[in-house]
């Protein structure tokens, strides 16, 4: 795969919020079509960095280019971690899927055959269709998630922001977007998405190592070393021993009936031996 393209190409980045810099000087790129896990502790300006990228908070100084979002394109879907929907308002998953055709609809509103099949894609990808005329309180977190992530799939993009999607969910839920994100990819996608999980960012294609600004940019062997991973964790969070680098991080414990990933790299292992349920 080239790493040569750039979908995103960061120089002397900072971005701040107020008079909180969120993410200090930082000069990076993330590759066309593949699956760039951003990856850091709590607070290191993950979330930032898909803001800056999806241009919802414009640089402190330096400067980010998005081929995707230049010349007045819009070309970004963004799913993010926690999207609130009123109890109270009686929206079936399709509707909310077709939400992601919106933005893109003409002078009238009216949805076109194409908007029609996008919408129907993307439920298929996700494996939802069978859902369709559900009301969204009546599904389970991992199905609602599931939605959430067709929404931003039906949406016209060249690049698919994910904030944390397998953090917290069940194993199918898990499988179905984790299929669905490699299908992104497969159709020319670039998919960037946060995790706190060592695994999920070891077998993605490029990794972005945060912790207030960027630690490491590239390949996961060539960022997920002891010496950035402590750099970016500290000493007191990330453990090493001779074949083994785990980070003792407490918000991410199992809980029950819930998917979560391994957080510990095993050089030699799989990438189906990294999962447990």
């Amino acid at each position: 795969m080239s790493m040569t393209a750039a979908a995103v190409t960061g120089t002397d980045l900072v971005a701040a919020y107020g008079d909180r810099i969120a993410l200090d000087r930082s000069t990076f790129s993330i590759p066309v079509g593949t699956v760039t896990a951003v990856i850091g502790p709590n607070g290191s300006g993950k979330s930032t960095l898909l803001n800056a990228i999806a241009g919802l908070i414009e640089p402190r100084s330096g400067s980010i280019e998005v081929p995707a979002r230049t010349n007045g394109a819009d070309r970004i879907a963004y799913v993010l971690q926690t999207t609130k929907i009123n109890d109270t308002l009686p929206v079936t998953v399709q509707e909310v899927v077709t939400m992601g055709r919106y933005a893109g609809l003409g002078a009238y509103r009216r949805m076109t055959p194409a908007d029609r099949a996008a919408v129907k894609l993307a439920m298929d990808r996700t494996g939802i269709s069978h859902l369709a005329a559900r009301h969204l309180t009546e599904l389970s977190g991992g199905q609602r998630q599931r939605v959430f992530v067709a929404q931003g799939m039906a949406q016209d993009h060249d690049i698919l922001l994910l904030d944390e999607p397998l953090t917290g969910i069940d194993m199918t839920t898990a499988q179905a977007i984790d299929a669905a994100i490699h299908d992104e990819t497969d159709r020319g996608c670039t998919v960037i998405l946060t995790t706190h999980d060592l695994s999920e960012a070891q077998v993605a294609g490029y990794v972005v190592l945060l912790s207030g600004r960027v630690v490491s940019a590239g390949r996961p062997e060539e960022v997920l070393t002891p010496e950035h991973l402590t750099e970016a964790y500290g000493p007191s969070l990330l453990h090493v021993s001779e074949d083994r680098i785990f980070i003792d991080d407490a918000a991410h414990m199992p809980v029950d009936r819930r998917h979560v990933h391994e957080r510990s790299i095993h050089p030699e292992s799989s990438q189906a031996e990294l999962h447990r349920e």
